[in-house]
């Protein structure tokens, strides 16, 4: 599958809070899916960068990272990623990776993705994340194990 051309990344607003947690309740059911509550305080995040990708205005995709530190050099940390389910093998999550790795250029960049999520772990290999631990029972709802993964300041 091709991605769409009509998909535009920009920032996420505050408006698009519930579409995310639909979305959210949809990605992530047995792991505790984010409220629309969740999203407005990440959104409030001094040091935080959220995006959205649109079709045709409809929002289809939604990430967001962290600055952590408040001196140079930063690290960086992903909190989430998702791409609705229509949407996804079109490149789409990968851009919207692209754009939070743009944001974090020149830091470290930390992340946790489930174990069995075979396609955001490979997502993440090909733009230079290596695993750097496990987080056992890190998903509390289903118990589920998490890799910890870096990507190095580039």
């Amino acid at each position: 599958m091709t991605e769409p051309t009509t998909v535009k990344i920009e920032a996420l607003t505050k408006a698009d809070a519930v579409r995310c947690a639909e979305l959210e309740a949809q990605l992530f059911a047995g792991d505790d899916p984010w409220p629309p509550a969740a999203f407005l305080h990440a959104l409030d995040g001094k040091h935080n960068h959220y995006v959205a990708a649109r079709d045709e205005g409809r929002l289809i995709g939604y990430a967001g990272i962290s600055r952590l530190g408040r001196i140079p050099p930063y690290e960086y940390e992903v909190h989430t990623i998702g791409v609705d389910p229509a949407y996804q093998g079109r490149g789409i999550g990968r851009r919207l990776l692209d754009d939070l790795l743009h944001f974090a250029s020149r830091g470290e960049v930390f992340l946790e993705v489930r174990t069995d999520n075979d396609a955001a772990i490979n997502l993440y290999k090909s733009v230079g994340f290596a695993t750097v631990g496990v987080r056992k029972r890190y998903y509390k709802v289903s118990g589920a194990d998490a890799y910890t993964m870096k990507r190095d300041a580039t």
